[in-house]
């Protein structure tokens, strides 16, 4: 028996039309690329969100086409995503720290129709133009007044919204209608496609809603440093409208002194982002002897942050809160808010637990696999690649049957990548990335862990271990450091530092001293990059 319920589709402009009743003064300040910080309110942005809505049918968009944004986090990349979609268009955010051709590549692959470029990005699209599929059109997003001298045909954002209707009528249709398009990067062979829907889009942030919750004061600010390129900014311009949160937009801006300027005049309440950049932060933290004013909470994510990051931020009153997910996933899928039964506990027992990667959140489902392909217990000591199923996660990749089939098990789940446990409370603890881990003598050691400990040593300031073959045990493990000041340590004297938290076999065989790590487009540090680097690399003990 079925129950007696209206049937209403699940749709993202609904959450711009929420948004605009129930929190029209909430605010969206960004830091434009023209120089100025801008301030709209969500009721605002839902007028020109409908105005750029009318615009696009008028450029002859369709249900289904893929418009494309080369653009930094700010108000008119918000307009975008709403209007996009909210036309049953297809928003397809471009990392532009992606290679030419890769760049190239998933143009092609989307079929783009349309692509939205921030001022910064035009010399990018300049260089490659010649290469790009005929019939695409650029638009740049700015005024008049501050319209480049390019040699592309092009057209103004804000002359597109002029003489258009501030009101609209959102079109309804199937839930299930393509939304977004956002592309992996960092992995062997050509980007792959993950297609959301609105449906899962709106339940996603929902979802992330959730861990917001009674946690975040009413209206509180909240600053995406994470770009909307990466994923949809982890959900947030979905998810702080539905809480009447205002979204900060550091634009371009994104090192440490211009991120603690903002964070400090704006009283930023929760700042998102990769570690990479809370590097930056933390020394203009050191360097200004303070925190930002209001600055209470840091969501990070993209890699591991290490746990002297962690324990620095926590020491001056910042609630860390790690979270770990994939560009397949939405991308969230577990989120570091700890209990109060962890709060009761020193502080060592707390960074240990904000050090692994939180518990699942509501939607997402989780289980290990082991070698053998049998499901392990969640019991925190059996190990496997961690799998996952959820309303908001793929069952495969645009366009890319081969590798739709590649990245689902029998069962529908759909396969990370990465080696985990989970523990009985529900804590999930990523060990490494399989490419990642070392096998020495067929026993396995994470990378991550001893990245972690070699990046407590005051002298590194980060640090990536990548594994070398080795004759007889296979694999011994290599530490590739970046140094904190002038001082570089010796192998003896690492070791010094992490003998009693790992077995002398699982220490590192050498110590490789570089100026600067090569990150990936989303700005984790490429193992791969590396690993090809130093693809000629000999252990000591073999020269």
């Amino acid at each position: 028996m079925l129950g007696m319920m209206m049937q209403r589709p699940l749709l993202i402009s609904d959450i711009l039309t929420y948004a605009a009743e129930a929190h029209g003064r909430s605010e969206i300040i960004s830091v434009r690329c023209e120089g100025d910080l801008h301030r709209q309110s969500y009721r605002e942005t839902a007028a020109r969100a409908a105005q750029l809505a009318h615009a696009l049918k008028a450029e002859g968009v369709d249900m289904g086409d893929r418009i494309a944004t080369l653009a930094w986090n700010g108000h008119r990349h918000v307009e975008l995503y709403y209007a996009v979609s909210g036309i049953g268009a297809v928003i397809h955010t471009i990392n532009p720290r992606l290679s030419p051709e890769q760049l190239l590549y998933i143009i092609g692959h989307a079929e783009d129709k349309l692509l939205f470029v921030d001022l910064t990005f035009v010399p990018l699209i300049e260089a490659v133009k010649d290469h790009l599929p005929e019939g695409l059109r650029f638009v740049i997003m700015t005024d008049r007044a501050h319209m480049p001298d390019t040699s592309l045909d092009v057209l103004c954002y804000e002359e597109m919204l002029e003489a258009q209707p501030k009101q609209i009528d959102w079109p309804e249709f199937d839930e299930n209608t393509a939304a977004g398009l956002c592309y992996t990067s960092g992995t062997t062979g050509h980007p792959k496609g993950a297609l959301y829907s609105h449906r899962s889009t709106v339940l996603h942030a929902l979802y992330v809603s959730l861990i917001m919750g009674a946690g975040y004061p009413p209206e509180s600010k909240i600053l995406p440093v994470v770009p909307q390129f990466h994923v949809n900014a982890w959900g947030l311009p979905y998810a702080a409208p539905l809480m009447g949160h205002s979204l900060v937009m550091p634009g371009p801006a994104l090192d440490g002194p211009s991120l603690f300027k903002l964070m400090d005049s704006e009283k930023v309440f929760s700042a998102w982002g990769v570690p990479t950049v809370w590097q930056g932060l933390s020394a203009e933290i050191k360097a200004q002897g303070r925190i930002p004013e209001g600055f209470s909470e840091l969501v990070v994510g993209g890699s591991a942050a290490p746990r002297a990051m962690i324990e620095a931020f926590e020491k001056q009153g910042v609630d860390v809160q790690h979270a770990w997910g994939m560009t397949e996933m939405s991308p969230i899928g577990t989120h570091g808010k700890m209990p109060q039964w962890v709060k009761d506990e020193d502080f060592k027992t707390q960074v240990d637990r904000k050090s692994q990667q939180g518990r699942r959140m509501f939607g997402v489902d989780l289980k290990i696999v082991g070698e053998d392909g049998t499901r392990q217990p969640h019991d925190g000591e059996a190990a496997g690649e961690l799998f996952v199923r959820g309303n908001a996660i793929v069952s495969g990749y645009f366009n890319n049957e081969e590798a739709s089939r590649a990245a689902m098990d029998a069962e529908g789940w759909f396969g990370t990548g990465d080696i985990a446990t989970i523990d009985e409370h529900g804590f999930l603890n990523i060990q490494d990335r399989a490419k990642d881990l070392v096998k020495s003598g067929g026993e396995w050691i994470s990378s991550i862990d001893l990245e972690n400990l070699a990046m407590a040593h005051p002298a590194i300031a980060t640090a990536a271990v990548i594994a070398m073959p080795h004759p007889k045990w296979d694999e011994r493990p290599v530490l590739v450091a970046v140094a904190e000041g002038e001082e570089t340590p010796s192998l003896e004297e690492l070791h010094a530092h992490m003998e009693g938290e790992f077995a002398k076999w699982q220490l590192p065989d050498d110590v490789i001293w570089v100026e600067e790590m090569p990150l990936t487009a989303t700005g984790k540090i490429s193992k791969l990059t590396l690993r090809k680097t130093f693809e000629d690399y000999v252990l000591p003990e073999l020269r």
